[in-house]
Parts: C-alpha cells; structure tokens; sequence
C-alpha cells in the first residue's frame, strides 16, 4: 500500500513463526492476557501459525512477526522463520502515522493549527504554483500535509513532468537534510492544487521540517524526546546502532532474493535527511505500544500522551467524497477514507474490515490495523519488496474470527 524511500538511491527501487523470547529484562513490558481474557479465541488465533509457516515454506516471506492485541492486552506474539520476536525491520511507511502524532503533540500544545498555511511555518511555501497552470495555488494547509492532498508527489510511481523534476533533484537524498528537501520543493511545480486531489506524496515529510522548525531540533530528536523515549520505544529509530546490528533482518524479495544484507545496509549509517515519510526501523514490540497508545485515546500506562480528541480527529475520515476513492496506483481503494496519517474503512467494499477500523502500511510489506468497535489491535512484521498485502490479507480475517466478529456492521458510504 504505502511507498517509500527505497534502498539506494531514488529511482532504483521502489519505494516477522518458531516461538522465541525475549530476555528476562525484556519479558512482561507488554501487557499480556490468556486470549479467552478478553473474548477471543485461542484455537482460532492458533490458526495464524499455519498460514504463517505455509507462507514461509513457500518463500512468499522469509519470516514473520505477528502481534494481536484486544482491550489492550496481547493475546498472541509469535516470530517464524528468519525472525525473532525483537528483530529490527525497516517500516518504511510506517513511518507516517509517527510523524503525523508527532506533530499533533504540537497541536495539542497550541504550537501548530491543523489550519493553518505551511507558509506560516515554513515560507519558502508561501508563493507555490501547479505544474501547467498559470495563477497561483490556494493555501496549502498543515491538514492537507498530513491528508496527501497537499498537492505533492513521490518521484517513483510517475511519469509527470513533477515526477521526473523530483527524480532528477534527488529530493530524498539520504545524505542532505530536510531543510534541503524542503528548498527543493519549494522551488518546483506542486501537482496538483493543494485539497483538490488524494495523491500519495512527500507531504510527511514536509511535516516533519515543519516541526523541526517548531520544535527548533532535529526531527530524530524530537521523536525521541516526544515519543520514543515516554512509550520506551527502544528499537524506533532513523538508523541501526550498532550494537543492535545482530537482531536487524534481511530486506527480501519474493523467493527469498536478498535485496539488502543487514551487514552492509544503509540503516547502519545515522541520516543527514530524517526522513519522517519513511526512513524508521521499528520492531513489532515498538509499534505495538505506539498503536495501543493510540488505541486508548492517547494514554499508555496511565501517562498521556496525546489529547482523546486529538486521536480520535487522527483516525477518522475526513476526505469528501469527491476525492474518493483513493488511488495507489491503477486500482481504487474502495471502502477507504483518509484521517491524518492512517486510512480509515468507511463501507464493506471487500467484507474483510470491520466500519472504523484504521491502519497503514510500509513498502517492506509491513502492516498494522485497529479496529476501535471491536478493541483489536494486530502489527504484522515483514521484510518483502515491493509491498506484497499476501499475508497481511491472509490473517486479518482470523484475528476478526477470533475476536467472534461474525458479522460485520452494515456498509455505510463515505462520510
């Protein structure tokens, strides 16, 4: 679903079952229940084991790394394959719903108005035009940055004249910064007129200078004085320390290709450009409690991190409908809105979601959902390229089972 940054350079690539444990240290920090706890099923949840390893076996994945999750509980955590429970993964994507709560921490605190113009945070945006056109563009708002209709793009999935101009100037240039993406794109065409049109886009990474600004620190910085650190997120990070290198897995192909060798990765390296967009390595442990944190209204462990309302205004669809469906590439994504960061399942376009539910993904193939009716939380771990929805589509119904879900709300439309 979600592109990124790739492995090298832009324009060469697009862009976790044998149960393991955690060190004593490491052990209980996700609070865990025995699934019938919390009305789920463990013979069903058991299920997830097979099509797991029968994925495996058939080198569609070389491992994973499944968590699920209700009324704030883990009731299955199970790694397979090339992967342990705290191996370290590239989330790629992922990446975005981070950085959008990032910058809703500033929200909460006054610093930032989700109406905003950019150019009030960041003038360079102050005088924009669309490739083509001749007038100047509407305002282009902080809401409309963490939308994806803030009228940029990516560089990798196009052929537009914008495309080729991000392409040519490298603007994810892992060695610059985000001050320098930002001046590039200031200087080129938007493609669209910002609030016109959903495109999928470097507007998250737009954001993430943004509140370096704000803040007046790095991103990386902020992300883990903000985040990373209350949530303890320990692995979630811009690059692979060092020694955290042994537990950083293979990047992979379908058939087990080995696209990049935890040996000599880039993630190695700290980046000059925190790329907010898609630059993360996370484990499943990490994103778990960011989306459980999320997932209680902003508070994890009794400390509150984001405002209740803040989260709720993130997680629900707040696209017209004359922007939808969302498109990623030739086929539409029916059934899907769009909140700040994370698309949000406003009708039963396919029957395997349930009204509400909320997620995103990462173009190493890795994925997250909650579900807020039915409490359910999954992260699922992988390391597959390009992004492959196999497993992810394969489990999500049985956790659904599991949970006895039998029989999903009424299709609603767009909201």
């Amino acid at each position: 679903m979600t592109p990124t940054p790739p492995l090298r350079p832009l324009g060469l690539l697009f862009a976790l079952l044998v149960p393991l444990s955690w060190a004593p240290a490491r052990a209980g920090e996700l609070p865990t229940v025995e699934p019938a706890a919390v009305g789920m099923s463990k013979d069903v949840l058991a299920e997830l084991d097979a099509v797991v390893d029968a994925r495996i076996k058939k080198r569609e994945v070389a491992g994973a790394i499944t968590v699920v999750a209700r009324k704030g509980k883990v009731v299955y955590f199970r790694a397979a394959g090339a992967f342990k429970k705290d191996s370290i993964v590239r989330i790629y994507s992922m990446s975005k719903p981070i950085t959008v709560a990032a910058a809703l921490l500033l929200v909460d605190e006054g610093k930032l108005s989700l109406e905003a113009p950019v150019a009030k945070y960041l003038p360079q945006f102050a005088d924009l035009k669309v490739e083509g056109a001749k007038a100047k563009t509407a305002t282009m708002t902080v809401r409309q940055l963490m939308q994806h209709t803030a009228g940029f793009s990516y560089g990798f999935f196009g052929n537009t004249a914008v495309d080729k101009r991000y392409r040519a100037e490298n603007v994810l240039d892992r060695g610059s910064s985000l001050e320098a993406l930002t001046k590039k794109l200031s200087s080129m065409p938007l493609l669209h007129e910002p609030g016109t049109r959903w495109h999928y886009s470097l507007s998250i990474d737009v954001l993430g200078r943004l509140i370096e600004v704000i803040a007046k620190q790095p991103l990386s910085a902020f992300l883990k004085a903000r985040l990373f650190d209350p949530l303890d997120m320990r692995d979630t990070g811009f690059f692979v320390p060092k020694a955290s290198v042994p537990r950083f897995v293979a990047n992979y192909a379908a058939g087990g290709f080995v696209l990049d060798r935890p040996a000599t990765s880039q993630f190695l390296t700290k980046p000059g450009l925190d790329s907010g967009g898609g630059g993360l390595v996370s484990t499943a442990r990490d994103y778990m409690i960011f989306a459980l944190m999320l997932a209680q209204g902003g508070v994890w462990q009794g400390k509150r991190i984001l405002r209740a309302e803040t989260v709720r205004r993130m997680t629900t669809n707040s696209l017209p409908k004359e922007l939808l469906p969302l498109r990623l590439g030739p086929a539409p994504m029916l059934g899907l809105g769009f909140g700040l960061g994370v698309s949000v399942r406003i009708s039963h376009a396919d029957g395997r979601a349930a009204l509400g539910e909320w997620a995103w993904s990462g173009a190493a193939s890795t994925s997250f959902f909650v579900a807020p009716k039915q409490e359910l939380v999954m992260v699922n771990m992988i390391q597959r390229m390009p992004f492959w929805s196999g497993l992810d589509l394969a489990i999500r119904p049985l956790v659904y089972r599991a949970a006895a879900v039998r029989k999903l709300e009424p299709a609603g439309g767009p909201r």
